[in-house]
């Protein structure tokens, strides 16, 4: 998933954990990521936040996407910040998961809160076939 991911590199998103049911990603916020007030725009604090719950609910190794999320801006980031999502699992039941992502900058404050709903593909493995929660385990 990683190899294959254009906006990590893009946005200088880091894959700090991953694990069953959950994940950790950060990011730095850049100059080139202020909105027109000189805060962090919400659509990347919203692309970090899904990019946490896409590795968590991919961890076991079966293909799954987004069905559906909520954001819910709670702070502003500034340029410097230390930006990090960490995803956990609510609910996985069937083919459909609930999962809570905190997004919290470097002295802990929470900025977002993200709540994504997923689908899996059964029987389509993600990328190569192995559970993304033997890497870095």
């Amino acid at each position: 998933m990683q190899a294959a991911d254009a906006v990590l590199q893009l946005l200088g998103l880091r894959i700090d954990a991953v694990g069953l049911g959950r994940a950790s990603v950060s990011m730095r916020v850049r100059a080139d990521m202020l909105n027109g007030f000189g805060t962090c725009h919400g659509g990347l604090v919203a692309t970090l936040a899904d990019t946490a719950f896409a590795y968590a609910c991919n961890a076991q190794g079966e293909l799954t996407v987004a069905s559906g999320f909520s954001l819910d801006l709670l702070a502003p980031a500034h340029e410097g910040d230390l930006l990090s999502a960490e995803a956990h699992e609510l609910s996985r039941s069937g083919r459909t998961g609930l999962y809570d992502i905190a997004v919290r900058n470097q002295h802990g404050h929470q900025v977002a809160a993200f709540r994504g709903r997923s689908y899996t593909i059964k029987g389509r493995p993600v990328v190569g076939g192995q559970p993304l929660s033997t890497r870095g385990e």
